[in-house]
């Protein structure tokens, strides 16, 4: 048991800390070009475990509309507002916001899945709100930056997509479905990554740089999935989502170490606000509960 325990402190480290990492990184590659790079690499790891385990199957043409529309939105969307938000934005507070996504995704499912929203939801989203605000309101001298704005963004899309895997999950396996939704976005953004180059874009010519990209996309929007999948059946996955919280203040600390990110009291109210509003609002019945951490860590990946 506590080697599962250490094994999904190890995921959420690296997912909190890719926060971090890419804040690095689009200061050495242009955003869409940074993500479509990262989603190539890891769209080819995914296929090639995928292969090699032969969990492939056959694609209906209902599953083909759902695949292009997550593309479209949970990749196209989602990460072009997520990289350059980052660009304006630091990683703590980027995490902070996209910890909301949770929230976002029950009032969504309660929109068009017509799921029920509790008196639970609603309290804990206040509280999640207040979190927000404190950090990205009085936090940000009650000013909204253009970066602020776009991981917004990416943090509604990230939500919108959950929706979509939802339906696309009623007849595909979460992780099949991963395989091929990462791959329809890659061929998506591709396009617009290169279209957007022009001579003005710098691409980074330091090994360290690419070792990172590489690294990162192989590792945490790959193997970390993977991992965290298994130890699902051995650990449970209410246990499991409570690590999934700890991702802002990985976030905080790793941008205090290699960045030397000011970490105000106001982020860390806010970030308590925003973890206990997200636990408050998200504890269900254990299968509902499962159905949910399965996805959100299938959709982690992305990021």
């Amino acid at each position: 048991m506590i080697r599962s325990y250490l094994l999904l402190l190890f995921c959420v480290t690296l997912w909190g800390s890719n926060f971090v990492f890419g804040s690095m990184l689009v200061k050495e590659f242009p955003p869409l070009f940074l993500a479509d790079v990262r989603l190539m690499f890891t769209s080819l790891f995914l296929l090639c475990y995928a292969w090699i385990t032969k969990k492939f199957v056959k694609i209906k043409p209902r599953e083909w509309g759902l695949l292009v529309l997550l593309g479209l939105i949970g990749t196209l969307a989602n990460q072009t507002a997520y990289f350059n938000g980052l660009l304006t934005t630091d990683a703590t507070t980027a995490s902070l916001i996209l910890s909301m996504a949770p929230i976002v995704t029950a009032v969504l499912a309660s929109l068009f899945l017509k799921e029920q929203f509790t008196n639970r939801m609603k309290i804990g989203s206040a509280l999640a709100l207040l979190g927000t605000f404190c950090v990205v309101g009085i936090g940000a001298g009650l000013t909204i930056s253009k970066g602020v704005m776009l991981i917004l963004i990416a943090m509604v899309t990230f939500s919108s997509s959950m929706i979509i895997i939802r339906k696309l999950t009623e007849t595909m396996h979460p992780f099949i479905s991963t395989v091929y939704s990462t791959t329809v976005g890659t061929i998506f953004l591709t396009p617009a990554a290169f279209l957007t180059l022009d001579r003005s874009s710098v691409i980074s010519h330091e090994f360290w740089a690419w070792a990172m990209l590489i690294l990162t996309a192989i590792f945490m929007q790959g193997i970390c999935g993977l991992v965290w999948n298994q130890q699902l059946q051995v650990v449970g996955t209410g246990k499991a989502a409570i690590f999934l919280n700890l991702q802002p203040f990985v976030a905080m600390l790793v941008g205090f170490l290699l960045l030397g990110s000011q970490v105000t009291a106001i982020q860390v109210g806010g970030s308590l606000l925003i973890v206990t509003g997200v636990i408050v609002a998200t504890v269900r019945s254990r299968k509902a509960s499962t159905r949910q951490t399965e996805l959100v860590a299938e959709r982690t990946k992305s990021l």
